[in-house]
């Protein structure tokens, strides 16, 4: 692989390791705000912005996380046939899934951005009682897609080089 694939592949995988550790930590984060949502519940008045607080907690964990998750292969596959086939196999295989998830995230990107314009242009709130802005979330689901963008495209050429028995990046 050029040098350049090489340094990208690197830098990506950097950048979602150290992403994708501190989005572990945001389990806990909301496990806290649940808590206390508990709690305030029995024994005083109920918060109103917990519920989605609590929410917005877990979208940024699955967001932030998606490409950690890619990248050390924890997601979930059905491998029917998959399990069997040769690692050349796999990775041909994987090649060719890889664009069309890659097609799909630049198409879910475009549209996070054009959420993101009008909830910044609006001043776009949630219509819950506690009406919090909606811009910062959408910008975290932004930066999600667009790490679990870079992350495809960096495992792209991984399994491209795989598929062509050469070593990975």
């Amino acid at each position: 692989m050029p040098r350049g694939i090489v340094v990208f592949v690197r830098w990506v995988d950097w950048i979602n390791k150290y992403v994708g550790r501190f989005a572990m930590y945001l389990i806990f984060v909301m496990l806290g705000v649940l808590l206390y949502s508990s709690i305030a519940k029995t024994f005083f008045a109920p918060p109103l912005w917990t519920l989605e607080t609590a929410q917005f907690t877990m979208a940024a964990y699955y967001l932030l996380g998606g490409a950690y998750s890619m990248q050390t292969q924890s997601h979930v596959r059905m491998d029917l046939f998959y399990g069997s086939w040769s690692p050349r196999r796999k990775a041909i295989m994987d090649v060719m899934t890889i664009l069309l998830l890659i097609f799909y995230l630049i198409f879910l990107l475009y549209g996070g951005l054009s959420s993101l314009e009008y909830a910044i242009k609006y001043s776009e709130e949630s219509y819950s009682a506690w009406a919090p802005p909606m811009a910062p979330i959408k910008a975290v689901m932004c930066f999600g897609i667009f790490l679990m963008l870079l992350q495809a495209i960096a495992t792209f050429f991984k399994d491209l080089a795989a598929a062509l028995g050469r070593p990975a990046p």
